[in-house]
């Protein structure tokens, strides 16, 4: 075993003295050591119960006969991150992530690890952590909470956006916000609708990373401790199996992973951390694979932000596993960390409500939930949740409107200086300009809450929540700080955006493109720290924002 490296032989006795004084004894040096990774803190609603869940892991490992070992990372709310500073080191808390996990398996010599996490960037550092390192491991995502209820109608924290940018345009009183935002987050879990972290539940468990039924089970569902107990349970078999991640996780995999996000409509932050995943694991894939599998993809369910349904919705429905029964013939067979194939797990389940998870020849849309879109203005690409785009905005044209900030932005949208037919741009907020490429729920929801969803467009270098709906297009790539055309647009240019034709322009010639670059001198904000090291280190949106 690895961790005989701190526990075996004469020469470890100074090892074994301390591992004695976490109350260790001669018996438990001859079991595997497995540990815990825990991202439980009391700011992230999505991460407050997760010590019930590490409790839980523990059980399942000490009856399997392993020695269990909990240490922390840490968890950003990127909610209460939005709109400040605070966004900026949201992505960047990703790779922090990844980093803190090798440091403590690796540097503690541990034979296998779980990872206990939620929220948007925990789980994909957490899956970077587990194809790097190649030791074995499996991940327990702690599950969504309670929707809000506003009569029958669902609600989550795209509703308290929304009703920011409806206050703003007087359509709402003062108190209609608070009763909102009193209601929208009820209880513990990450938020309830197909945002990013429950997206990236699905996609762990799509991997093969999860055991079956993690990704959609509520974090209040007494089920969530029983797969807390079967992961411990199953570590400690993986590891005497000699069960590695690189076992499991192969690029057929990661193509089996984007057909499932294409099919749910999951958040487009997925487009940088499968593909930056996928590179940890040695096998990388593309803004191109998934523009290609979303055309081939139907769109079978409709979650919030783009539809009536939440998590919990579809976990009623029958969850992931009845979403891999509906592409079961689609799907390659690929191993799970649960010692079954993906395919024997799409055949052992089935759709339990056709209505939530339609099949595949009756969709909600005819291709999957994000488009890839190039052109003079994203050469190497951008993407947009197409799922959630008002159909008379699918291809739109308008005036450009640029701002050199999300605040600016937001500041101009509050005070109505943004119009109908508007293209709202706004730049320097990519991996390397922001620096760390900052979500902007607040000007989506602005935009929609002040009825301009269906008449406005946003496009960006920076990124979107998984909660935004809308013409709201991310990633444009290279970004402005990099040098891309995006630095070149002024106020008034002609913007043409074409989702079916993937098309996203200015309507500028490639040599006035060029001229105005030339002259331009890139916005710079000042860093230290970690903002510091990652703008050095950083890959662009295209790249998955990668730490090569």
């Amino acid at each position: 075993m690895r961790s005989d490296a701190v526990k075996k032989g004469i020469s470890k006795a100074p090892a074994r003295s301390l591992l004695r004084a976490d109350g260790l004894d001669d018996s438990d040096f001859d079991k595997p050591f497995i540990g815990i990774a825990n991202s439980w803190n009391d700011i992230v609603p999505g991460h407050i119960h997760l010590n019930a869940l590490a409790e839980a892991v523990r059980e399942g490992i000490i009856e399997a006969g392993g020695r269990p070992f909990v240490f922390g990372v840490p968890a950003v709310c990127d909610g209460i991150a939005m709109g400040h500073k605070g966004m900026r080191y949201s992505l960047i808390s990703r790779d922090v992530i990844s980093d803190c996990c090798e440091v403590m398996v690796e540097g503690h010599a541990l034979d296998g690890w779980v990872g206990i996490s939620n929220c948007d960037k925990v789980t994909p550092g957490m899956l970077m952590a587990m194809g790097r390192m190649n030791v074995p491991g499996l991940i327990v995502t702690g599950g969504a909470m309670e929707p809000g209820k506003d009569g029958d109608k669902n609600m989550d924290l795209q509703s308290v956006f929304e009703a920011v940018g409806a206050y703003s345009a007087g359509l709402i009183s003062e108190s209609a916000v608070k009763k909102v935002e009193c209601s929208a987050c009820p209880e513990m879990g990450s938020c309830s609708g197909l945002f990013t972290a429950n997206t990236m539940a699905c996609m762990t468990e799509a991997l093969g990373m999860s055991v079956t039924g993690c990704a959609t089970c509520l974090a209040d569902d007494v089920r969530k401790l029983s797969i807390a107990r079967e992961s411990g349970r199953r570590i400690v078999e993986m590891v005497k199996k000699n069960i590695k991640p690189r076992d499991i996780v192969s690029r057929e995999s990661f193509l089996n992973a984007i057909m499932v996000d294409m099919a749910i409509g999951g958040s487009t932050n997925t487009a940088l951390h499968l593909p930056a995943i996928s590179k940890d694991f040695g096998c990388p894939v593309t803004l191109d694979d998934f523009d290609r599998i979303s055309r081939e993809t139907p769109h079978i369910t409709s979650l919030r932000p783009g539809g009536p349904y939440s998590i919990k919705d579809m976990d009623a429905a029958g969850g992931l596993p009845a979403v891999l029964n509906i592409l079961k013939d689609k799907l390659s067979d690929v191993p799970t960390c649960t010692g079954k194939s993906i395919s024997q797990i799409a055949s052992e389940n089935e759709v339990l409500d056709s209505s939530v998870l339609r099949p595949l020849d009756n969709p909600f849309h005819k291709e999957g939930g994000i488009a890839v879109l190039k052109g003079n203005l994203a050469p190497e690409g951008s993407v947009v949740k197409q799922s959630a785009v008002n159909p008379q905005m699918m291809v739109f044209s308008g005036k450009a409107k640029v701002f050199d900030s999300e605040n600016d932005a937001s500041d101009a949208i509050m005070s109505g200086k943004i119009v109908s037919g508007d293209v709202v741009v706004i730049r320097y907020e990519g991996p390397k300009g922001a620096p760390g490429m900052p979500e902007m729920l607040s000007p989506t929801s602005l935009i929609v809450g002040r009825g301009l969803g269906d008449s406005v467009a946003l496009i960006t270098d920076g990124r979107f929540s998984g909660a935004s709906r809308g013409g709201a297009i991310g990633h444009v790539s290279p970004e402005a700080y990099a040098g891309g055309p995006i630095a070149a647009v002024r106020d008034g240019d002609t913007i043409e955006i074409d989702i079916p034709a993937r098309k996203l322009n200015v309507k500028l010639s490639d040599q006035e493109i060029k001229d105005r670059l030339s002259r331009i001198k890139p916005v710079e904000r000042e860093v230290t720290g970690v903002q510091k090291k990652y703008r050095m280190l950083v890959s662009g949106g295209a790249d998955g924002a990668y730490l090569g």
